[in-house]
């Protein structure tokens, strides 16, 4: 009868995979993040030498593939198809407009962090994941090291300012790809199409670009941090977090775009009229 007590009170855990296991590791996921997040306003500020030679080292790995996606992906899909259906109408100078909504609310945000997932995200997964199996995270809790602040914290504060930062170049990298798109293929007017961009340009097209984008650093900077921290099964388990980690980010990015948008929107009703 003790043994049956005993064992109906013990909590099994989620099979690996399930739908269980899944919410159980957002849940963790998040905890992390609210850690993180406290420890980092809560202070002492001693992370901040790790955090800009993280956010350097970030800077160096990215700003290249990111400009010359950012610019053949604006120059491609929003630039040449968009600005063909506006050459129908005989007026591809609105291609600036339409570059609003297509490049500074959506696909630099998303280019960008797609970007810093790939080649940072991966980059910190497998460094972490490293340190687990090669037993240093386990040695530095035995010496009162706290490995969330010692690891995850400056990695995490990084990756979600330099995101944020990143953005800003990856708008002009964009809007670079449009006006390569409407003035010397389709024959647009230079003038006409900055007058077009800067006429239906807000504030909150920037700042909402911005916030979202620096949203997208940290979900990439705890899922990468966290797959990496409890990583397990030698060598094979460390390349299973990490795509796992890319993967997560991938996903929860786009459902954090789809929230945003809308909010944003919503918000401010008007940055949908175009003049």
């Amino acid at each position: 009868m003790g043994n049956v007590m005993g064992t109906s009170t013990r909590r099994a855990a989620p099979r690996p995979g399930s739908l269980a296991a899944g919410v159980s590791e957002l849940g963790e996921m998040t905890k992390l993040g609210g850690t993180v997040t406290w420890m980092a306003v809560r202070g002492p500020w001693d992370y901040w030498r790790d955090t800009v030679d993280q956010m350097f080292l970030i800077l160096k790995q990215c700003w290249i593939p990111m400009a010359v996606s950012c610019t053949f992906f604006g120059l491609g899909a929003p630039g040449l198809q968009g600005g063909n259906i506006y050459a129908l109408f005989g007026m591809p100078e609105r291609l600036g407009s339409f570059f609003i909504m297509a490049s500074i609310r959506e696909f630099a945000p998303w280019v960008n962090a797609m970007v810093v997932a790939g080649v940072v995200g991966s980059a910190i997964t497998a460094d972490l994941g490293a340190r687990r199996i090669r037993d240093e995270i386990d040695a530095m809790e035995v010496l009162g090291v706290d490995p969330v602040r010692a690891l995850a914290l400056p990695r995490i504060v990084a990756c979600t300012l330099i995101t944020g930062l990143l953005d800003i170049v990856a708008l002009c990298f964009g809007l670079l790809g449009g006006f390569i798109a409407a003035v010397p293929l389709l024959g647009a007017n230079p003038w006409a199409f900055y007058n077009s961009l800067f006429a239906n340009l807000t504030t909150p097209d920037i700042w909402g670009s911005v916030v979202k984008t620096t949203l997208f650093g940290l979900i990439i900077g705890v899922v990468c941090c966290y797959k990496g921290m409890y990583a397990k099964g030698g060598a094979i388990g460390v390349g299973r977090a990490v795509n796992q980690a890319v993967v997560i980010a991938f996903a929860l990015i786009w459902v954090v775009n789809v929230v945003f948008t809308n909010i944003l929107l919503g918000l401010n009703p008007e940055i949908q009229v175009f003049k």
